[in-house]
């Protein structure tokens, strides 16, 4: 091998750019097919659920209420989302069952059981969440109260 071949060897770069370029369209069909795949499965649409968090605690009393407690989380806004109180076990909540005011760590509120004047007995009780659209929903929080 003389002087002239190796000065060739290191100066030649004809392979170089169509690997690069094939590396690239590679590397673009990928992301594009990822975007493309997302959106299509409706993956998409879970990314801006504006759901919020919250935990709550529930005081079943001798008597007929419960006082829901906000014990930690978002603060929801009354003035856009509906937050609502529901039981189930066929029995009716009196008075209102929508939270008032804007729903934040250490607000409360009591319901009734309005049905039936006896203490509870087994009936779930939770705090459902719908956005100020309508378009998503939750419960963030139910229990069931103790049987007697």
């Amino acid at each position: 091998m003389n002087l002239h071949d190796l000065k060739t060897l290191f100066t030649e770069d004809r392979a170089v750019s169509p690997v690069i370029g094939v590396i690239l369209m590679v590397a673009i069909t990928v992301i594009l097919a990822a975007v493309i795949g997302t959106f299509v499965l409706g993956l998409g649409d879970d990314l801006q659920n504006t759901q919020p968090t919250a935990s709550f605690n529930f005081d079943f009393n001798d008597e007929n209420n419960v006082t829901i407690s906000h014990a930690g989380g978002d603060t929801i806004d009354a003035s856009s989302d509906t937050v609502t109180v529901n039981a189930t076990g066929g029995i009716t909540l009196n008075g209102d069952t929508s939270w008032d005011g804007d729903v934040s760590a250490g607000s409360s509120y009591d319901v009734w059981k309005g049905s039936d004047s006896s203490t509870w007995d087994g009936e779930t009780v939770s705090v459902n969440w719908r956005s100020a659209n309508g378009d998503s929903s939750a419960t963030l929080g139910s229990q069931t109260a103790p049987t007697n």
